[in-house]
């Protein structure tokens, strides 16, 4: 497949500390002569984040080299917190790239490994390709036991009831080509919406691969969010969509 243009979904909720460093490393990322379009998404953010996007935003865009033109540099803003796949929705809606990329605005998930995701996409074998932390030899933060056994727990269910062998549904890094993008309908807010997009894109029979990738996770003293509560809605969400 033929990619002109990557677009990089950024959802950024309280994430002052880490935005700009994303930001760089999104935009250092080389990726030939495909074009990036990155969209951040504050959502209701009450601390600096927007501020620190518009200033980036003013500093940086411009062309970066003759051969390559400058990535645009959107920013959306929501007036109140809406949650992630609220977030996401939005960006959806203004997105001009062959594919698709959600980015996570923290540290965990390195840009870097963005090539790794396209390659089943350039050679025209997926059409969703999700970066899982739980395979390949890359370094990988240890943390939290429960939420080990949180995640195995929703992938194995996410399987039973989707018959796909994903060894990580719930990572952030899912790559999906245009027609993908134009085709699923996401209506969960917060975290629900990794289990609807697996879902539907199982409904849907994309052709879906996975790439083993590293993860620096990050502990709840330095702003991890996501919680036990979404854990529960994202069990939900596997049978409310798989059978809706």
């Amino acid at each position: 497949m033929a990619i002109k243009k990557l677009s990089i979904i950024i959802p950024a909720y309280n994430e002052g500390d880490t935005i700009l460093q994303v930001i760089k490393k999104v935009k250092s990322v080389k990726l030939g002569k495909i074009k990036k379009e990155i969209i951040i998404v504050d959502d209701g953010s009450t601390d600096a984040t927007a501020s620190k996007c518009q200033m980036f935003r003013l500093k940086v865009d411009r062309p970066l080299d003759e051969k390559v033109k400058s990535e645009k540099l959107i920013v959306l803003k929501h007036k109140v917190n809406r949650g992630k796949g609220a977030a996401i929705r939005s960006a959806l809606k203004r997105v001009t790239g062959d594919v698709v990329v959600i980015q996570d605005a923290d540290l965990e998930y390195d840009p870097n490994e963005y090539q790794q995701l396209l390659k089943p996409i350039l050679d025209g074998k997926a059409d969703v390709v999700y970066g899982s932390r739980f395979m390949g030899n890359a370094p990988h933060r240890v943390l939290y036991f429960w939420h080990m056994i949180g995640n195995k727990t929703l992938n194995l269910l996410s399987n039973s009831l989707t018959n796909l062998n994903l060894t990580d549904m719930e990572t952030c890094y899912k790559m999906f080509t245009k027609d993908v993008a134009k085709k699923i309908k996401i209506q969960e807010n917060r975290f629900g919406f990794e289990p609807e997009f697996t879902v539907k894109i199982a409904r849907m029979n994309a052709r879906v691969y996975e790439v083993g990738i590293s993860y620096s996770g990050r502990s709840y003293e330095e702003g991890k969010k996501i919680n036990w509560k979404d854990g529960v809605w994202a069990l939900w969400c596997l049978i409310k969509y798989r059978f809706s």
